[in-house]
């Protein structure tokens, strides 16, 4: 499996539910307590364009990782740093090297784009939940997410408030593959907006 290619198809399945998302839907809540459908929208544009500057580069600064702008075309900013990521990544024999992610330190590109894989995933279903929308992405991009989701640890000096993942939630162990990993990361699958 070529993580770049499963990499580039969850930010085009994340682009899809992008762009369905209306201007009177932009200040809507999402399933992240702290962002609107605009505020998680400028957090994917700001995420993809501190990854590609990093990959390029080795590192990113911490204004790159969280500067995007979506402008009055939040779909098109969307869609123009995902192309940068893929961009990035396209030299494949350098998979291998070192990148800086944010404060989370330094990893091969391989993990960096799994990283990032787990990311789109995840937030596309924040943002169609928060839209109302449908949202079923393919089986080998949940498996490999749920993978990694598994990894990250659980515990009150790294998740909550101020950090990246909510503690986890409970769900039944027959829940189907994307409520585990929704609730790996602090999600209640059965979220439903307070507007509805």
């Amino acid at each position: 499996m070529d993580i770049r290619d499963l990499d580039r198809r969850a930010g085009a399945v994340l682009g899809e539910v992008v762009m369905q998302v209306r201007p009177e839907q932009l200040w809507f809540p999402t399933p992240c307590p702290d962002w609107t459908v605009r505020g998680l929208m400028r957090h994917l544009v700001s995420q993809n364009e501190g990854l590609a500057a990093a990959a390029l580069n080795g590192s990113a600064s911490i204004h790159t990782w969280n500067g995007g702008r979506l402008g009055d075309n939040p779909a098109g900013a969307y869609r123009r740093s995902n192309v940068r990521v893929a961009d990035a990544f396209a030299d494949g024999g350098a998979l291998d090297r070192l990148v800086e992610v944010r404060e989370f330190g330094s990893f091969p590109r391989r993990i960096a784009l799994t990283f990032h894989q787990l990311d789109c995933v995840v937030h596309a279903w924040d943002l169609a939940r928060a839209i109302d929308v449908p949202y079923n992405p393919p089986p080998d991009m949940i498996e490999l997410a749920l993978v990694l989701a598994r990894r990250i640890p659980d515990t009150e000096s790294n998740r909550g408030t101020g950090y990246a993942f909510e503690r986890s939630v409970k769900v039944s162990g027959t829940a189907p593959d994307l409520d585990q990993l929704l609730a790996l990361l602090g999600r209640n699958p059965e979220w439903v907006s307070p507007l509805d």
